[in-house]
C-alpha cells in the first residue's frame, strides 16, 4: 500500500470517528442520562442544570445547554451569572421539596428559574455586577418551582403544559412590586413596540433586518449579540435540525409581522419582534406535535399569531396600564397561542380525518 493510500485511509478513519462522536452528542443523549444514574448527586445535578439551560429553547440536550451557557457568557458574563443563579435556585428547591426525579432530570424545574433571573437582569437599571440583584434572582427562581407545581394540576385538567406560565407570573409580580423608582431595584420603563407617531422613517437597512432575524433566536435568552446567537442556534441544530429550521423560520415570520404593523426599527434590528414567532413555530412544528405538512402549516400560523399577539400585548400594556410603571410581556403570546393550538389540535385532527374520508 502506497503512502498516499495509507494517509487517505487514516484521514477517512479520523472523519468517521469525529462523525461518530458528533452523532453521540445529538438528540436528547438518553445514553448519557442512563450512565449518569449511578453517579453522585452533584454530578447528576450538573447534567440536570445543563438540560435546564437548553429547555429554555425547548431543547433537551446537556451539550446544547453547555454551548448556550458559553454563548451567554460571551454575550454578558453578568447575565450568565444571574441565569445560573436562578437555574440553580429553582432546581435545588425542587430537590429539597422532593419533586419527581424524572422531571428534575429533564430540567423541567430549572428553565423557568433561569428565564426569570435573566429578565430581572435585563430590566434592571442598576447596571451590571450589581450584586444585590442576586437576591431577587435567587428568590424568584425558587418561587417558579412552587408556582409550577401549583399550576400543573390545574392545567392538566385541560391537557395543557405548564410551559413558561411560572416565569410569566413571577416576573410580572417582581416588576409590579419594584417599578422604576425603587431605590434598591430600579427597572427600565416598559416601551411599546409600536413606532412613535413622530417617526416617519420608512427606509430599512436590509443587512440589519436579516441580522435581526438571526438575533430573534438569541433574544429567547435576552441575547442581542450575533456571535453568541449563532452559537445558540448551533446548539439547537445539534439537538434537532428541524427545530433549528423552525426557529429561524419563526423569527423571520415575526420580523415580517413587525414590518406589517410598523413597529420600531430598533425592535426589528435587535430581534425583539422575532423571538416569540421563533418560539411559537418551534413549539408547534417541532415539540408538541409530530411533524407533517399540517403541523408545518400550523407552525407558520402560530408564529404569525404569536408575533402579532406580542406586539398587541406590548402596546396595550405599556400604554393603557400606566399605573404599573413596568410590565413585561415576554413569552406571554407564545405561551397562550401554543397552548391554544395544543388544546384545539384534537378537534382539528378529527375534522381533518373526516374530510380525508
Amino acid at each position: 500500500m502506497s503512502p498516499e493510500e495509507k494517509s487517505s485511509k487514516r484521514s477517512e478513519g479520523l472523519r468517521q470517528r469525529l462523525l461518530h462522536k458528533l452523532l453521540y452528542c445529538t438528540g436528547d443523549m438518553q445514553h448519557l442520562h442512563t450512565l449518569m444514574q449511578d453517579q453522585p448527586l452533584s454530578v447528576q445535578l450538573l447534567e440536570w442544570s445543563l438540560r435546564g439551560v437548553s429547555s429554555v429553547i425547548m431543547v433537551d440536550n446537556p451539550v446544547s445547554g453547555a454551548l448556550i451557557l458559553i454563548a451567554l457568557t460571551l454575550s454578558s458574563p453578568w447575565q450568565a451569572v444571574l441565569g445560573s443563579v436562578g437555574l440553580f435556585a429553582s432546581t435545588v428547591t425542587a430537590i429539597i421539596i422532593g419533586y419527581e426525579r424524572v422531571e428534575m432530570s429533564r430540567g423541567q424545574y430549572g428553565y423557568n428559574g433561569m428565564l426569570v433571573a435573566l429578565l430581572i437582569g435585563v430590566f434592571s437599571a442598576a447596571g451590571d455586577w450589581y450584586w444585590w440583584l442576586l437576591l431577587p434572582a435567587c428568590l424568584a427562581g425558587a418561587t417558579t418551582t412552587f408556582v409550577s407545581s401549583g399550576l400543573a394540576p390545574v392545567l392538566d385538567r385541560w391537557d395543557l403544559p405548564v410551559s413558561v406560565f411560572p416565569f410569566n407570573t413571577v416576573l410580572l409580580l417582581y416588576l409590579s412590586c419594584t417599578g422604576t423608582s425603587n431605590p434598591y431595584y430600579p427597572n427600565y420603563p416598559a416601551q411599546p413596540l409600536g413606532a412613535p407617531l413622530i417617526n416617519n422613517n420608512t427606509q430599512l437597512h436590509m443587512p440589519k433586518l436579516l441580522k435581526g432575524v438571526v438575533l430573534g433566536v438569541g433574544q429567547i435568552y435576552a441575547c442581542d449579540v450575533l456571535g453568541p446567537t449563532v452559537l445558540i442556534l448551533g446548539a439547537v441544530l445539534l439537538f434537532s435540525p428541524i427545530m433549528a429550521l423552525h426557529a429561524l423560520l419563526g423569527s423571520g415570520i415575526g420580523t415580517l409581522a413587525g414590518l406589517s404593523v410598523s413597529v420600531r426599527q430598533d425592535a426589528l434590528y435587535s430581534g425583539l419582534t422575532g423571538f416569540n414567532g421563533a418560539l411559537g413555530c418551534m413549539a408547534v412544528g417541532g415539540l408538541l406535535f409530530t411533524l407533517n405538512w399540517r403541523t408545518h402549516v400550523f407552525a407558520i400560523i402560530c408564529a404569525f399569531l404569536s408575533s402579532y399577539a406580542d406586539i398587541a400585548f406590548s402596546n396595550v400594556l405599556a400604554n393603557v396600564l400606566k399605573r404599573i410603571e413596568n410590565w413585561d410581556w415576554r413569552g406571554h403570546s407564545m405561551t397562550l397561542i401554543s397552548a391554544s393550538f395544543k388544546k384545539l389540535w384534537t378537534n382539528l385532527d378529527v375534522c381533518f380525518k373526516s374530510l380525508s374520508c
